[in-house]
């Protein structure tokens, strides 16, 4: 079971599902865009060419050529090939993948697992009579503004009920049990 029997906490649950999914999508593909990206600005560009630059006289186009030279030959020093720059590319595209997803992944996966796992064990309980009056014991331990809103019963009634295993007692207390969760019974 994965999704509540109340329309309202179902369509909360289908909704952050949803997001979660679109948010993992959204940074999937900024992740492999920004791969592209760098691997297309690391790409080798042509030799300078030596040209002109106009409104300098030839003293500075000559100066600004031998500083251009040099960048190339300290270009030319530095690791061949572009295995260095893919893995850049590589290592940024993961990190950004990785670190917006891990992070709501971590706030977000914890509290989904714990409902479904409450959800399946409170099926399980409904289904037995001693699971009824765990579920019963349950409710009555909850606060009692709660059990209010669910129960016309005063919390004495309610008690009293559960102590003597009065099964419309119990089964009212069960049934305010599984509608926290979100659940109907069978």
């Amino acid at each position: 079971m994965w999704y509540a029997h109340q329309p309202g906490r179902r369509a909360r649950q289908l909704l952050g599902d949803g997001a979660v999914l679109l948010w993992t999508a959204l940074w999937a593909v900024a992740a492999v865009v920004a791969h592209r990206l760098i691997t297309l600005a690391a790409r080798p560009t042509p030799p300078h060419t030596r040209t002109r630059l106009p409104l300098l006289g030839p003293r500075m186009n000559g100066t600004l050529h031998d500083v251009a030279r040099a960048g190339d030959r300290l270009a030319d020093a530095a690791p061949t090939g572009q295995a260095p720059l893919q893995a850049l590319a590589l290592l940024s595209a993961v990190a950004l993948f990785v670190v917006p997803v891990g992070l709501l992944l971590a706030l977000w996966l914890p509290r989904r697992i714990r409902w479904t796992r409450q959800a399946a064990a409170a099926r399980e309980l409904a289904a037995t009579e001693d699971g009824r009056e765990l579920l019963a014991l349950r409710a009555l331990v909850r606060p009692l503004d709660e059990l209010a809103r669910f129960s016309d019963a005063g919390p004495g009634r309610l008690a009293e009920g559960w102590r003597e295993a009065d099964p419309a007692v119990l089964d009212a207390l069960a049934d305010v049990e599984l509608r926290r969760l979100g659940l109907a019974r069978n």
